[in-house]
């Protein structure tokens, strides 16, 4: 009987794409690799925990759920969230950031400076530059100062971010679009004196993900299922997301939908590549919320 093994989500470690396994295994993901996985016949999905803590009634949860937790669970990595507010005395210095996803799609957003650019790569940023450096409080009145004045969303939707990902303009016009919202930005009144604003600097990811040429993918997975199995070559990874080639056309694994499963490794020759994409898979279209060493 195939090891099985518990997704425990992808980590970006460094700028290298990483699968995380319950007992601290992990996976690379590098362009070119064909990944191929089974979910375990008669397994259901449980509850991740919250925090770095096990669920303890190990709740059976939702297969389209992004977060992979019990409600009680979720309250509760909520609660000690940053992005939650719910956080005030938290002494480290953070970053406000402008976030770059596609034409028009431009977000606002803090970080704790120690993170570096690891937000950015978690939300799959195709480029970015840093606004501002302070206390926390002083960054959240700054990306709060940002959405009202400029109407600078805090949320871009997984489903916007993907559809544009193999039709993006060059580096220079991504700049550009960067530039001028980081220009508008650092104009206005209003900014809390403890916050330093920092110089634009773009940084982009493109290469990271490996969205240059990217084929445009025909649907995203909609979840995983008992018995059901995903295979195909690993095309660009950007934030949580694979995009994968398989025998049916390109289609992006949101690998958040993997954790809280049991998996096993699917040997190359065991299934023909037209087979090994048996789970529900959805039209790639804009809107809508989302928002071994290893097996591979």
């Amino acid at each position: 009987m195939a090891q099985a093994w518990r997704c425990a989500g992808l980590r970006w470690v460094g700028a290298e794409p990483v699968l995380m396994w319950e007992g601290g295994r992990r996976s690379a993901l590098p362009r070119g690799k064909r990944v191929a996985f089974g979910v375990m016949t008669g397994g259901v999905r449980t509850c991740v925990g919250a925090r770095g803590n096990r669920c303890p009634t190990r709740a059976v949860v939702s297969g389209r759920s992004t977060g992979a937790r019990c409600e009680e669970c979720a309250r509760l990595d909520r609660a000690h969230s940053v992005a939650a507010d719910t956080i005030a005395d938290d002494p480290r210095p953070y970053h406000v950031y402008l976030a770059w996803f596609g034409p028009g799609m431009v977000k606002v957003g803090i970080t704790a400076v120690e993170r570096g650019p690891a937000r950015l790569l978690e939300q799959g940023a195709v480029c970015f530059s840093w606004l501002g450096r302070g206390p926390l409080m002083a960054a959240r009145r700054a990306e709060e100062l940002l959405r009202a004045a400029l109407g600078v969303p805090d949320r871009i939707a997984y489903a916007d971010k993907r559809v544009v990902r193999s039709a993006l303009p060059e580096a220079g016009e991504r700049a550009a679009e960067v530039a001028e919202s980081h220009a508008r930005a650092v104009a206005l009144d209003g900014w809390p004196e403890s916050l330093e604003r920092v110089p634009c600097r773009t940084v982009d990811h493109a290469g990271v993900f490996g969205l240059d040429g990217l084929p445009g993918a025909y649907g995203v997975v909609s979840e995983l299922v008992e018995g059901g199995t995903v295979g195909g070559t690993v095309l660009a990874v950007a934030g949580p997301d694979l995009h994968l080639a398989t025998g049916r056309g390109v289609v992006v694994l949101d690998t958040r939908l993997m954790t809280g499963w049991e998996l096993v490794a699917v040997e190359a020759g065991e299934q023909g590549e037209q087979e090994v994409l048996a789970v529900p898979v959805r039209e790639l279209t804009r809107g809508g919320g989302d928002v071994q060493d290893g097996l591979f």
